[in-house]
């Protein structure tokens, strides 16, 4: 075997399965996570842009200059604003584009790598964002976002599994939380340009907030290729060798260091674990994996597939993106708003000053006890906003304080479920369909993403269903469901490397599970010899299973 990687040192120490990290990875990490800015930036400018005169000129053919024409106070009495299907389709189409993306992302991963599928987002997104940019004409605006939304789907599929896989565990949930910190960065980025371009009067006024967002995408895949790729990722293709280069790499350490020895044996012996529990085969069989099991046992890979998916589903039931999609319209249609643009400027600014308590808590307490007390505060709140905005609406002062209700529950998200639901879903899968499943999840968030968008101008616009501040009874309810499901579904994976997870899932219940403490390694139960290697025939069937992966 070269460079002698048969010799991996296996322990029964569940103390020293990982080897001491650097800063220099802690770096890496935190770059992996700049993808968030562009999948904020594009989620949020659009917000901005529906509601811009010249921006609403142009698709509908109305003069800005009509004297009717004043989107930005929300006054609209000639019905000068584009049409409720015509936002919903322009808003949602990215989300379509990024679900089938998301899907597509899980086997170019496991076929090229997770890095590589990074870089390749980010061209089929630049492509996307030149098609919007160019366009005067609504169905290539359209067009653009679609194809854009695919490159979305890939990045944001596989940077939350390619972090997951490299980050140390004792940091892994703030790494990770550290991509929804680059989301809110570029909501804010999107809603500061939009501030700053609503009142031109050319074509720079939508131009401009569109093709600034190459800008990030050639940032990230620039600076990934100077980034390695998952070790996990060469084991699971079956290149243990290479495995041992770039852990060491990521570690800070030798190749051949006891350290690095130790962590991949205890990444080979896993993998060989699962391979025995999932029988690999065909590509459909490989899709198949993801569904097996009962829905009633708690390590059943359905049952994680479920979980992952179910989860992020909740997250887009929370309402949030009705703020960061809609805001602007909405705040609008208040009526007593003198600059809509300047109030969803501050929603975002709270976003981003949010998110980074997260860091902490999800570590220090984590990621089951934030979901179930976000969703609570977010409950709250949200009824607030809903029954003073009902009662009394007209009110300025009552605006003032659904302002502030809705910036308090944006706190609730930004520092809980935001961050949270996506540590979770890089963490739950065993190694054999991980690429898959979290591909699954994500596709699931940018599913229901699509489908909020598509109905929430029929729930709020005025010529439609016309709910105003009633609508936050809806998001209320739907949170009071995110909470239930936190309570009873959600594991504690704190603290746990990716392997610990699957044992902790496959020995104990979800309310349970912040009280499971290692207690073995794979190494020792899989392949550990009298010389405490890591039996060779072990490395030899990864290897072997590996190359017809």
């Amino acid at each position: 075997m070269p460079g002698g990687v048969v010799g991996l040192i296996a322990t029964a120490d569940t103390g020293r399965i990982e080897a001491p990290v650097t800063l220099k990875a802690y770096m890496m990490c935190a770059f992996a996570a700049f993808g968030g800015i562009f999948f904020g930036y594009d989620s949020g400018y659009i917000n901005g842009v529906i509601g811009m005169n010249y921006f609403v000129h142009l698709y509908t053919g109305l003069d800005p200059n009509d004297p009717r024409f004043n989107a930005k106070t929300g006054s609209d009495p000639g019905g000068f604003a584009l049409p409720s299907w015509e936002k919903s389709l322009i808003v949602s189409i990215l989300s379509a584009g990024t679900f089938f993306g998301a899907l597509m992302a899980g086997d170019i991963a496991d076929f090229t790598g997770r890095r590589t599928t990074i870089i390749l987002g980010c061209i089929v997104f630049i492509i996307g964002v030149i098609l919007q940019t160019a366009s005067s004409t609504y169905g290539l605006l359209v067009a653009g976002r679609l194809v854009a939304g695919f490159g979305i789907g890939f990045v944001s599929a596989i940077i939350i599994l390619y972090m997951s896989e490299i980050a140390p565990k004792k940091v892994r949930g703030a790494i990770v939380s550290g991509y929804q910190f680059c989301i809110t960065i570029g909501l804010l980025l999107a809603s500061c340009v939009d501030y700053g371009t609503q009142n031109y009067t050319t074509t720079a006024s939508y131009r401009v907030p569109i093709g600034l967002q190459m800008l990030w995408a050639i940032i990230l895949a620039t600076g990934l290729f100077f980034l390695p790729e998952s070790p996990r990722y060469f084991v699971k293709r079956g290149k243990i060798d290479r495995a041992a280069d770039v852990l060491g790499r990521l570690r800070g350490q030798p190749r051949d260091s006891e350290f690095v020895q130790t962590e991949l044996a205890e990444i080979v012996a896993n993998h060989e674990y699962e391979l025995q529990m999932i029988p690999q085969g065909s590509y459909f069989t490989s899709w198949a994996n993801c569904f097996k099991g009962s829905l009633w046992v708690q390590k059943s890979n359905l049952r994680r597939t479920i979980l992952g998916t179910s989860l992020q589903m909740m997250q887009q039931w929370t309402g949030i993106n009705f703020i960061f999609y809609f805001g602007t319209t909405f705040f609008q249609q208040l009526g007593t708003i003198s600059n809509p643009f300047l109030i969803g400027l501050i929603t975002t600014l709270v976003n981003v000053c949010s998110t980074p308590i997260s860091f902490y808590t999800i570590e220090r307490f984590g990621r089951r006890t934030l979901l179930v007390w976000g969703a609570l505060g977010m409950v709250i709140c949200e009824f607030i906003v809903a029954i003073i905005g009902t009662a009394d609406g007209g009110n300025p002062t009552t605006v003032k304080a659904e302002i502030a209700f809705i910036c308090i529950y944006i706190f609730f998200f930004a520092s809980t479920w935001g961050p949270g639901a996506w540590v979770v879903v890089g963490e739950i899968y065993p190694l054999p369909i991980r690429s898959r499943g979290v591909a699954l999840s994500t596709a699931s968030n940018w599913l229901w993403n699509c489908i909020i968008s598509v109905i929430t101008p029929y729930m709020v616009d005025k010529d439609e269903g016309n709910l105003g501040p009633k609508v936050f009874f809806v998001w209320g309810a739907l949170c009071v469901c995110c909470f239930i499901y936190a309570y009873f579904l959600i594991p504690e994976t704190k603290g746990l490397s990716l392997e610990q997870v699957d044992r902790m899932m496959e020995e104990t219940t979800p309310r349970n599970s912040a009280k499971w403490v290692p207690h073995s390694t794979f190494a020792a139960e899989m392949g550990l010899t009298d010389k405490g290697t890591l039996a060779p025939e072990i490395v030899e069937d990864v290897e072997r299973k590996g190359s017809v992966v």
